[in-house]
């Protein structure tokens, strides 16, 4: 919230890097993914030199390395979310907080396309 990563107008200037050209790009929030960036790299570092999580038998992590249309599909749908909205799901419950209609439609619509996700996923097995 206080990096504005949870308003969409911000957001939304973020992504328009059509304006670079007119100087009216707002980069603050590359900013901001760079530090979240120096303070998780070093985390992830030492959490998988360990030969184990301190509360599980064994790490989980993904051993898939095809591109499917998984992987390019879902992402797309993603981003093209993202960049109509200016919201993305992190953010999103911020914005729960402040009670706005749009906030609660976008809310509403992310767990609706989670479930429509997650029956497409059953119905293929």
């Amino acid at each position: 919230v206080v990096a504005g990563m949870s308003d969409p107008g911000k957001v939304l200037d973020f992504l328009d890097v059509a304006a670079i050209a007119s100087g009216g790009w707002d980069a603050s929030l590359a900013f901001v993914m760079a530090g979240a960036i120096a303070v998780a790299l070093p985390g992830y570092r030492l959490v998988l030199r360990r030969r184990a999580p301190l509360l599980a038998e064994r790490s989980q992590l993904p051993t898939a390395t095809e591109i499917d249309a998984k992987v390019v599909v879902g992402p797309a749908i993603f981003g093209i979310g993202w960049g109509l909205a200016g919201i993305c799901p992190g953010p999103a419950f911020a914005l729960l907080a402040s009670g706005g209609a749009a906030a609660w439609l976008f809310a509403a619509a992310m767990f609706a396309g989670m479930a429509a996700a997650r029956g497409l996923a059953a119905r293929r097995g």
